[in-house]
């Protein structure tokens, strides 16, 4: 068994590393260059929506006050004529970054300690490079990837959105698992 204290420079490490890489991922004309395309006639729902000030949070449309009233012939109309909708309003004005970017690395730290306690319980000092990387890499892909299934399974979010931070998670996953590797107490 090795300790979680013993481990803080492969978590810190990793958290760099993972947050370096997946800067490069989403910043260049990769694979998410597409993820959200325009809306059709962005112009006129921005137009209908402004007036409405809704504040920021998350809604789904159309939404019953009361379960009984998802088999009310007038809630099935609302479905029917839609839009059904899933939608996040964000707070106006200008999109910064930072706030976002300081929660990320926050995660990335989380999950590289989940995958250091799992490691860290699973494997003992001196354990083999391949060996902490597939306990460490499967650890930290759960942490990065599998929770992005339930977006698609209950809120519609594209599989193709999912899929590809499953391959997102893969390569942070790897990244960990080489930096614990690399790092595993001798």
């Amino acid at each position: 068994m090795v300790s979680l204290a013993s481990l803080w420079l492969p978590i810190l490490l990793a958290a760099v590393i993972v947050f370096v890489a997946s800067s490069v991922i989403h910043m260049a004309p990769l694979w998410h260059r597409n993820d959200f395309p325009k809306m059709p006639r962005e112009a006129e729902v921005l137009e209908a929506l402004r007036p409405l000030a809704i504040p920021p949070g998350d809604y789904f449309l159309p939404r019953p006050q009361e379960r009984s009233e998802l088999k009310t012939p007038e809630f099935q109309d609302k479905l029917a004529k839609g839009p059904v909708a899933v939608v996040t309003v964000m707070p106006n004005g200008p999109i910064h970054m930072t706030g976002n970017l300081v929660q990320w690395f926050v995660f990335l730290l989380v999950v590289g300690s989940f995958t250091a306690y799992v490691a860290g319980r699973a494997l003992g000092v001196g354990a083999s490079y391949p060996r902490v990387f597939q306990i460490a890499g499967a650890t930290a892909f759960i942490g990065y990837s599998l929770a992005l299934c339930e977006l698609s399974i209950w809120y519609r979010r594209s599989w193709k959105l999912t899929l590809k931070g499953f391959l997102d998670g893969a390569i942070y996953a790897s990244l960990t698992a080489g930096t614990f590797g690399w790092l595993w107490p001798r």
